[in-house]
């Protein structure tokens, strides 16, 4: 059985780790493109040296070519600038859009059956364009930023409440921004409800929400925490690690109910726009959107972040 092929479009700080983790999982072989000459060549050949002590062996090739993409499975696309301090997402738009269109005219042409999982910023903007120039079906696109944004949700409160990380449920919907929304009401501790849980810690439910606000507050700005502290450029391990769960998924037919920016067709009262959602993601990419209901305040908050994804992907050109 031959095995997969990854393309990652973007040699810089989450396409090299992502290059390693695709290795090291042994999930195909990879080929790292970027524009800089000697850039994806030498982290390829750095990761491939690693082989025999990680004990991984898959193809690695580094290229300034589109025409090594050719025949990928899944196409990672990580190639813009990132946030500098100071910075929002939405502030990338410009720069990031002319290079997501020459990005997507490449796996057009190259790769025109591939899934196609998008993390590049403004991320709502960015998918939604990749998907206008390729002209792939929706369920071939989807954008990483849910499973990143819950998983710092779910870190957040762990660390809150001194427990392990595996067994803490939370998730994100709505943009990738300043407006998305963390599910307080689902958020759970081995299935008992978090909010329940901080009560108990402290003794009153006016502190417990005090505390739930500031780690609300914390998710939708924790990528802007990470560029502070970097000061050089953005979040990279997370996002990359993020990717690959939406990766395995697809490429094992996992069928994992993950939030990802996806194409609605009406569900949630949106149509026609790609916003975090949970999504059943399997081998045939984007296979069902979960529905549920949402509460007045949910929906006032998912209301908002849809509004500002529609703003935002108004302003392309």
């Amino acid at each position: 059985m031959a095995r997969k092929k990854i393309a990652l479009i973007g040699g810089g700080q989450i396409g090299g780790v992502l290059a390693q983790l695709c290795a090291q999982r042994e999930l195909g072989d990879v080929v790292l493109f970027d524009i800089v000459e000697g850039l994806p060549q030498g982290k390829c050949l750095d990761i491939a040296e690693v082989g025999p002590v990680e004990g991984f062996d898959v193809s690695l090739k580094g290229t300034n070519n589109y025409a090594d993409i050719a025949g990928a499975d899944i196409v990672i696309v990580t190639a813009g600038l990132p946030r500098k301090p100071g910075m929002s997402r939405d502030d990338l738009i410009g720069v990031n859009s002319k290079i997501m269109s020459q990005v997507a005219e490449g796996i057009k042409k190259y790769a025109p059956n591939s899934f196609v999982i998008v993390i590049s910023n403004p991320l709502d903007a960015m998918v939604t364009l990749c998907q206008k120039i390729t002209g792939f079906p929706t369920n071939r696109i989807i954008g990483q930023a849910g499973v990143l944004d819950s998983a710092r949700f779910a870190a957040f409160i762990a660390w809150e409440l001194g427990v392990s990380v595996r067994d803490v449920t939370a998730m994100t919907l709505g943009g990738h921004g300043d407006d998305m929304v963390p599910l307080i009401r689902y958020a759970s501790v081995g299935g008992i409800p978090v909010m329940e849980l901080l009560e108990r810690k402290y003794g009153n439910a006016a502190k417990a929400k005090e505390v739930m606000d500031a780690m609300v507050s914390r998710t939708r700005k924790a990528g802007g925490e990470v560029v502070a502290l970097l000061k050089t450029g953005s979040a990279f391990f997370s996002p990359a690690s993020a990717s690959l769960a939406m990766v395995e998924s697809i490429l094992k037919d996992q069928k994992r109910v993950l939030p990802c920016c996806v194409y609605l067709n009406g569900e949630f009262g949106v149509k026609g726009y790609f916003v975090g959602v949970p999504t059943v993601i399997g081998a045939g990419g984007v296979e069902k959107v979960i529905e549920f209901k949402l509460s007045a305040e949910e929906q006032a908050m998912m209301d908002k972040s849809v509004a500002a994804v529609k703003e935002l992907v108004g302003t392309l050109k």
